[in-house]
C-alpha cells in the first residue's frame, strides 16, 4: 500500500512540475515570435493548467477507467469553484468586470447543461458527444483568438515591453520536459490511484473526484495564490472560470472521443445513481454561487468564499462517509 501511495504522491509532484515548465516553455516561445500577451494568456497558459486534467483523464477513459476519467472533470470544477476560487474570496474579496465574466460564463452553462443533459438523459457519452464538445472549445478559442489579435493589450505609457529570458533552446527543453514530466505523471496518477481505491474498497470516482481532482487542479492552486499575493484576486476567477469551462468541453472532451464511457454508477443513494443526485448538482450549485452575485453586483464577497468552502468540505465528507 505504500508504493501505490508514494507513486501517487509523485504522479502529482511530476504533474505540477511538469505543467509549469510546459507553461514557461511554451509563454517563452510564443514572446520570441512577438505574439501578444492576452493571446498567451488566453490559449498557452489556460491550456497548459488544463493538460494534467487531460492527460489523467484520456489515459483512464483509454485503460477502462471511465469513472476516473468522469469524476475528475466534474471534480476538478468543484474543487476549483468550491475550494480554490473559494479561498482567495475569503481572504481577500473583490470587484469583478461583469462584462468580462459574460462570455466563459455563457459558454460554462451552455456546455454545463449540455454535459448534465446527456448524462441524465442518455446515462452515456458517446464518441458524437466528445466531438460536440471539442467543437465547443474550438469555437471558444476561436473567438478569443480573434478577440486578441483586434483587441490587443497595449503596454502602459512609459512600459518597455518585456523581453523573454533564457535562450529558445532553454524554452524547447522547458517545453518537452514539461509535455514528458505532464505524461508520466498522469499514468502514475491513474495507475496508483487505482491501486489505492481498490485496496481501500473505495469506488474510483470518489478517489477521481477528491484526491485526483485537487492534484491535477493544482496549478489553478498556484495561479490563483499567485495572483492573490500580488494583490490581483480577481484575476483567478477569470482563470477559474476558464478553467472549469476547459474540464468540459476539453478534458471531457477529449477523453470521450478517444474511449466513450457510461455514466458511473458504483455508488448510490436510495437506489438513485449518486452522482447524478450529488455530484452534477454541486458543480451547477458551487458554479452559480460563484457567479451570480459577481455578475448581479459586480463584487466578490467574503460569506461566498466561506460558503463556497463549507460546501466543498461537505462535499469531500459525503463521498467517503455516505
Amino acid at each position: 500500500m505504500l508504493v501505490p501511495v508514494l507513486l501517487f504522491a509523485l504522479g502529482l509532484i511530476l504533474l505540477i512540475k511538469g505543467g509549469d515548465w510546459f507553461v514557461d516553455g511554451a509563454t517563452g516561445i510564443a514572446h520570441r515570435f512577438h505574439v501578444p500577451e492576452l493571446l498567451i494568456g488566453a490559449t498557452v497558459v489556460s491550456i497548459g493548467t488544463t493538460l494534467p486534467e487531460v492527460m489523467v483523464s484520456a489515459t483512464s477513459a483509454i485503460g477502462g477507467h471511465g469513472e476516473i476519467a468522469y469524476g475528475n472533470a466534474i471534480g476538478s470544477i468543484i474543487c476549483n469553484t468550491s475550494l480554490i476560487a473559494a479561498l482567495t474570496i475569503a481572504i481577500r474579496p473583490s470587484n469583478v468586470d461583469r462584462k468580462e465574466l459574460v462570455q466563459p460564463l455563457t459558454f460554462f452553462f451552455g456546455s454545463a447543461i449540455f454535459y448534465a443533459g446527456t448524462a441524465y438523459i442518455t446515462g452515456r457519452f458517446s464518441r458524437v458527444i466528445g466531438i460536440l464538445l471539442l467543437a465547443v472549445f474550438v469555437v471558444y478559442m476561436f473567438i478569443l483568438v480573434r478577440k486578441a489579435l483586434t483587441q490587443p493589450e497595449l503596454p502602459a505609457e512609459g512600459e518597455e515591453e518585456d523581453k523573454p529570458e533564457g535562450t529558445m533552446t532553454k524554452d524547447i527543453i522547458l517545453l518537452v520536459i514539461g509535455a514528458a514530466f505532464i505524461a508520466v505523471g498522469a499514468r502514475l496518477l491513474v495507475d496508483n490511484g487505482t491501486l489505492i481505491a481498490q485496496a481501500l474498497g473505495v469506488p474510483e470516482s470518489v478517489i477521481a473526484l477528491t484526491f485526483v481532482a485537487l492534484g491535477t487542479s493544482l496549478p489553478e492552486l498556484v495561479t490563483a495564490i499567485a495572483s492573490l499575493v500580488k494583490g490581483h484576486s480577481a484575476l483567478s476567477l477569470g482563470n477559474i472560470i476558464g478553467a472549469n469551462l476547459f474540464n468540459l468541453v476539453l478534458v471531457s472532451g477529449v477523453s470521450v472521443t478517444l474511449s466513450p464511457f457510461a455514466v458511473p454508477a458504483s455508488k448510490t443513494i436510495g437506489g438513485m445513481n449518486a452522482s447524478l443526485v450529488v455530484d452534477i448538482p454541486v458543480m451547477f450549485i458551487v458554479m452559480l454561487l460563484l457567479s451570480v452575485p459577481a455578475l448581479k453586483k459586480g463584487k466578490l464577497a467574503r460569506w461566498q468564499g466561506i460558503a463556497l468552502l463549507a460546501i466543498y468540505a461537505a462535499f469531500c465528507v459525503f463521498q467517503f462517509v455516505a
